[in-house]
């Protein structure tokens, strides 16, 4: 039986004959820019289609920023989508910068026609749902957590982001795998690289080499508005923020700009360990905040030869946190999961690829997996610079 294709613009024309303009720019409609993800015909990225009479055609596309370092990521789907629209012969692609004027009018477009700076998951309707990774004390794989469970809930299909709170000790763009990449700026706005389907943003991405941030809580206050604020990280279905380990500047800060966030308290099983814990969650009592539940990390070696479970760290810590924060708060607080440890956890942490997606079945990347499950699920429903913070800034 013969098919009717007339109404499809992609398919006019023939191998015999010139490609129109029309299926040209059909075609351009499905390249997404790498950084904003919405296709280039929809953000005014498309500044001229040039179809010669043997069928070669020239486009001509507009860049954010001069530097863009995804200029040729863009050439390339360009080309690629362009080359396969019948009657092309031949593609090139001349890249051009957007004027002053053309970047205002796309912040404002993103932005949705508004000006001010907002944080936009505490405003409401926000279907954002926010969490706070939080621990007592450092070296609990509180971060290990946060850029598994994110890599998991992406996997599963939802529009995940990854704040990297820890101002001074972040090391989330190494765990999660974004290598030497650096945000893009568009006005003021900034648009956050991704790794593994999240979206990610680090006080990392704009300090030369290993340099440490010596900075005092109105910084801190003000990098952290600015993550959330100057950020485009577009219709997300999770942001997970990376707190620093304590009870701090951020931790007060994070309630102030983001007061529907709730909190994951990250423990390990021995004692020491706990007790900081439950007195970082408590926290949530002053701040009138949500304490979603408790994740004991580093709970138990499976012996290589036998494997029965080694308590290297002792047990039941992630159980007292939990006991006692549902007594301090009121309110049940349950015990997520129970990560053994795992040696392909910590390499996937230095690798940049986590174990949730280079392991899934390992017995740390099911249980995280099964963590991100929940966690995901629950609303899953109802979603489908003053400090100058650029990435060529040195601070």
């Amino acid at each position: 039986m013969a098919t009717d294709s007339s109404s499809d613009p992609v398919r006019e024309g023939s191998p015999d004959s010139s490609p129109t303009e029309e299926a040209v720019r059909t075609a351009l409609a499905s390249v997404n820019d790498p950084e904003i993800h919405r296709p280039i015909t929809d953000l005014g990225m498309v500044k001229s289609v040039e179809i010669a009479p043997d069928g070669t055609v020239a486009v001509g596309i507009y860049l954010t920023v001069s530097g863009c370092p995804m200029r040729e990521t863009i050439t390339s789907n360009v080309s690629e989508a362009v080359q396969r629209v019948p009657g092309v012969t031949g593609v090139s692609v001349e890249l051009d910068v957007m004027s002053d004027e053309q970047r205002r009018e796309l912040r404002d477009s993103l932005r949705g026609g508004k000006t001010e700076r907002e944080v936009p998951f505490a405003q409401p309707g926000s279907l954002t749902r926010v969490y706070c990774v939080a621990s007592g004390k450092g070296g609990v794989g509180k971060s290990s957590v946060t850029v598994n469970i994110a890599a998991a809930m992406a996997a599963d299909g939802l529009k995940v982001g990854v704040v990297d709170a820890d101002i001074y000790g972040h090391s989330i763009p190494r765990m999660l795998g974004t290598g030497e990449s650096r945000p893009t700026q568009v006005e003021d706005m900034i648009m956050p690289p991704s790794a593994h389907g999240v979206k990610v943003i680090s006080i990392g991405m704009f300090t030369p080499g290993n340099a440490p941030v010596v900075w005092r809580g109105p910084m801190l206050h003000r990098a952290l508005q600015q993550f959330l604020a100057d950020v485009f990280w577009g219709d997300l279905d999770v942001l997970l923020l990376d707190l620093p380990p304590g009870t701090g500047d951020i931790a007060i800060s994070v309630a102030q700009l983001v007061p529907n966030a709730e909190i994951l308290v990250v423990t390990t099983p021995q004692q020491a360990a706990a007790e900081v814990a439950e007195r970082a969650g408590s926290i949530a009592v002053q701040t009138h905040q949500k304490i979603v539940g408790v994740i004991e990390n580093m709970a138990g070696l499976p012996c290589p030869h036998c494997d029965e479970m080694v308590d290297v760290f002792g047990t039941g810590g992630g159980q007292r946190v939990a006991e006692g924060l549902t007594k301090t708060t009121g309110t049940h607080v349950p015990v997520l999961g129970s990560i053994p440890i795992d040696v392909r956890l910590r390499e996937g942490g230095d690798e940049g690829k986590p174990v949730v997606l280079s392991d899934p079945d390992s017995p740390a990347g099911s249980t995280i997996r099964a963590m991100a499950g929940k966690l995901g699920g629950r609303e899953r429903g109802l979603s489908g610079m003053s400090l100058g913070l650029t990435p060529s800034n040195k601070f």
